[in-house]
């Protein structure tokens, strides 16, 4: 996992044992294990990493009016009871929220209105709910309603 792995060295004497991942991968997941020696003496100490993961198709840019999913994919283990995505470009009555069984969101014509900060939440059988933000950028004209543009003779037109 080099070099995406360190030790904050400068914590150990305070006890700080711990490991940091830069950045985390799906194949992160899964049980670590630190153990500590001090003298004779030996501690240890379980942590289970999991890995939520935001993924767009098609991927790469987003354009305006193409059609767009996006996926919520969690390492969690139990069965997934409902997936909900809030839109929370604009805070207060104008943000959105859609939930669903499916762990995809389909949006058939993306606008510049859907760019913004999306957070997808997934909620499974054993009461453990996780979620992400994903911070949406799409390609597109974010101009006047009306693109009409009127310039004086003789002047620049921008």
């Amino acid at each position: 996992m080099k070099p995406r792995v360190s030790l904050q060295d400068s914590t150990l004497r305070n006890g700080n044992f711990s490991l940091r991942i830069v950045p985390v991968r799906r194949e992160d997941a899964g049980l670590y294990e630190a153990q500590v020696k001090y003298n004779t003496e030996v501690h240890s100490c379980h942590v289970e990493l999991g890995v939520i993961t935001v993924t767009l198709s098609p991927p790469g840019p987003v354009i305006e009016n193409e059609l767009l999913l996006m996926s919520c994919n969690s390492s969690h283990r139990a069965s997934l009871v409902e997936t909900c995505w809030f839109h929370n470009k604009h805070p207060g009555p104008s943000s959105r929220t859609f939930c669903s069984l499916s762990r995809t969101l389909s949006i058939f014509y993306p606008a510049m209105s859907d760019a913004g900060s999306w957070r997808c939440q997934l909620r499974y059988s054993d009461k453990e709910i996780i979620s992400a933000t994903f911070n949406l950028k799409i390609l597109g004209f974010d101009g006047p309603a009306n693109p009409v543009v009127y310039a004086a003779a003789g002047s620049a037109a921008h």
